[in-house]
């Protein structure tokens, strides 16, 4: 079984997106902790609206290279606009942050936001 922590991202109607996406996730794995959330400036394009960011913790029988499309599929449900900006508006943003105790995103570094929300659950 393998453990990970992804990290989530939303700053449209991120409350009921991200209920969504924790939905749709626990049907897929299992769910151990999720972190308290954090409103943040947005990186990039200033024009658009807050960030709600979190992350959870789960347990799965994915490996990663099967869990990052599993991810993409879950941002997709919930309307995720991949011909966006990069740092434009999100319905939703996963992204695997520690993979069985290794940090594998080198944003955990670089952002403060995503390291508070992560060490919560390391």
């Amino acid at each position: 079984m393998n453990e990970c922590i992804i990290g989530i991202g939303s700053n449209i109607d991120a409350e009921n997106n991200i209920a969504g996406m924790l939905q749709i996730l626990a049907e897929q794995v299992e769910i151990v902790r999720v972190s308290s959330f954090l409103k943040t400036k947005p990186l990039g394009i200033s024009d658009q609206p807050d960030f709600t960011n979190g992350a959870v913790k789960i347990r799965t029988h994915y490996n990663y290279e099967e869990l990052i499309p599993l991810l993409k599929r879950i941002e997709d449900q919930l309307g995720r606009d991949r011909t966006a900006p990069k740092f434009g508006p999100r319905t939703m943003d996963l992204d695997i942050v520690v993979w069985n105790s290794q940090i594998v995103d080198d944003d955990y570094f670089s952002r403060d936001f995503l390291k508070t929300v992560v060490d919560q659950l390391i």
